[in-house]
């Protein structure tokens, strides 16, 4: 989760301080994703997206989902603190039940019904 909370920091603070804001120029997506602040985000999103869907190999879309939503939390959080980013109180109330929802999702005993895997015919050797 912190691969998500610190990209998204770090692509946002990468885009606010571009020289200037983004248009419907494809070259201006170009210069951005060149940023290196901005490189950096995108390849710890990446790093997310790959890591969530090893984690969509091993559990249910049920599960991963809110307990990843800490990434959000982290995110609010982290904007708020580096970024100087306003939230509201109605904001930190719904930051409140995304954490408090994580944690009821998190700490649930799940009974997953994943069949066993099962060799493909192609890689089977015969003799």
């Amino acid at each position: 989760m912190l691969f998500s909370a610190i990209g998204n920091l770090l692509l946002a603070w990468g885009m606010k301080h571009l020289p200037e804001a983004m248009g419907i120029n494809p070259l201006d997506y170009v210069r951005a994703i060149l940023s290196p602040v901005v490189a950096l985000g995108i390849a710890l999103l990446t790093l997310w997206m790959l890591t969530r869907m090893t984690l969509m190999s091993w559990a249910d879309l049920s599960v991963v989902l809110p307990i990843t939503s800490f990434g959000y939390v982290a995110a609010a959080v982290l904007g708020k603190l580096c970024l100087n980013e306003v939230i509201t109180l109605r904001g930190w109330v719904g930051i409140v039940f995304i954490f408090v929802g994580s944690l009821v999702v998190g700490t649930t005993v799940h009974h997953s019904h994943h069949p066993a895997p099962q060799p493909h015919p192609e890689s089977e050797f015969e003799i």
